[in-house]
């Protein structure tokens, strides 16, 4: 399941980056607008990860730190929801109603498969509910705010930000599951990793489809 996350996760790193550089066409070009995107990239990952580190200092469990590293893939995901929220609310301000209503089919399709990954790293844990609630309100809600955002005031250079900021926090929890998975690349499971982690990125090519379509 881990490997399973780290491809989806790779896969919507890679997809958020991409996007980011397509709204950077629309930002002015004294703002350079793919320089607020290595900015945003690079600063969230090493803010995140020297979060990461400070908790294994502090000698937290390695329960604590699993719990810890699903919140910041919820992160990761919310803030690239955020940006998606965007481009549905900039649909519905156009008037155009009909694809406004179709990205948030295709979003919700793409988005199910991410649940897996939020929990992966807990499922042996069993936290308590009130984890999965908050886990699935920093994972979605997000998405609601964008919406809201994009519909009353549109604006190329927020988007971007809140896309760059999002690519930098999934590549740096795909950088900490890539490590679990180096770590144990000498056990016969490791095959089953490799394989897992295709089958991630093939899992969200599929349901992107449906909002590529």
């Amino acid at each position: 399941l881990l490997a399973l996350t780290a491809g989806m996760l790779a896969f919507l790193g890679l997809d958020t980056l991409a996007e980011a550089l397509d709204q950077a066409n629309f930002v002015a070009g004294p703002l350079q607008g793919v320089g607020m995107i290595a900015i945003g990239v690079a600063a969230t990952f090493f803010v995140l990860e020297a979060i990461s580190r400070r908790e294994a200092a502090a000698g937290k469990s390695p329960a604590e730190q699993r719990l810890g590293l699903a919140y910041r893939i919820a992160l990761g995901i919310g803030l690239h929801n955020l940006g998606e929220g965007l481009a549905i609310g900039a649909a519905f301000a156009l008037g155009e109603a009909a694809l406004g209503a179709f990205l948030v089919i295709g979003f919700t399709l793409h988005n199910i498969t991410e649940g897996v990954g939020i929990a992966a790293p807990v499922a042996r844990e069993e936290p308590r509910l009130r984890h999965f609630v908050q886990l699935a309100a920093l994972a979605g809600g997000p998405a609601i705010l964008g919406t809201w955002i994009g519909g009353l005031s549109y604006s190329p250079v927020a988007a971007v930000l809140f896309l760059a900021v999002g690519a930098g926090a999934i590549f740096q929890v795909v950088y900490e599951l890539l490590k679990l998975m180096v770590a144990d690349s000498r056990t016969p499971a490791f095959g089953y990793q490799v394989a897992g982690f295709a089958a991630g990125l093939l899992l969200m090519y599929l349901t992107g489809l449906f909002v590529a379509a």
